[in-house]
């Protein structure tokens, strides 16, 4: 494995760290804001790493707010007995990008926990499709996501069904360009290597939702280099 890829899985294993240190101190609890979980996160990665710095804006959504998008930005909600939690953050370690998106439930209401097995299922069998590929593009990809959410009975509601991460900042190309996005408008080939030759990194992102019932879970972790 070279230096990249290495110091690539050291930063996705330290947020998982940090999702898990969050979850056993039971900081993500019914009656918290979900601003202030937000700041608990932070300082928790400064803590536990010394990690102060995030590569894209901060999310913490409970409620009706797990049915936003990315580029949502829903009013501040205060978790609720049996809500869904949604935490998706983006740590720089030692200056490489992590992103790690994952769903929590506050009770035991079988549809919510359905949702969260379903989503964690749908990411590894995504996965397993996208390592079966020879070329593939991101329009490709996209569809088949939305392809996987019906087949589970749920819509998916992300802008992009996923990205590349790197060392920080990661590779950016021109403005309109979604070459590095799972997006419909991208008819890249998204398996090819960067202009230097070197694999990319892809974070692959599951987020279903049940519009009918106002709630939506998120599974996101880097599915790995081609």
């Amino acid at each position: 494995m070279n230096e990249i890829k290495q110091k690539m899985a050291i930063a996705e294993q330290k947020a998982k760290e940090l999702f898990a240190t969050l979850q056993e101190r039971g900081l993500i609890r019914p009656g918290k804001r979900e601003g202030e979980l937000i700041e608990d996160v932070v300082k928790l990665a400064k803590e536990l790493f010394g990690t102060e710095s995030f590569w894209h804006k901060k999310i913490v959504r409970a409620g009706i707010n797990t049915m936003q998008p990315y580029s949502g930005n829903p009013p501040d909600l205060v978790i609720q007995e049996d809500d869904l939690v949604i935490v998706d953050f983006g740590p720089i370690f030692e200056g490489y990008e992590a992103d790690l998106g994952r769903t929590y439930i506050m009770g035991s209401d079988p549809l919510k926990l359905k949702l969260l097995r379903d989503i964690e299922d749908a990411w590894y069998e995504a996965k397993a499709w996208h390592d079966a590929q020879s070329s593939l593009t991101g329009a490709e990809f996209f569809i088949y996501l939305h392809d996987l959410a019906r087949k589970y009975g749920w819509e998916y509601v992300g802008d992009i069904g996923g990205h590349i991460v790197g060392p920080y900042p990661h590779e950016q190309l021109g403005d309109g360009n979604l070459g590095l996005d799972i997006h419909p408008n991208n008819h890249a080939d998204i398996l090819g290597k960067d202009p230097q030759g070197n694999d990319r990194h892809w974070i692959l992102e599951i987020h279903f939702v049940d519009k009918a019932k106002g709630i939506g879970g998120f599974f996101e972790q880097m599915i790995g280099y081609r």
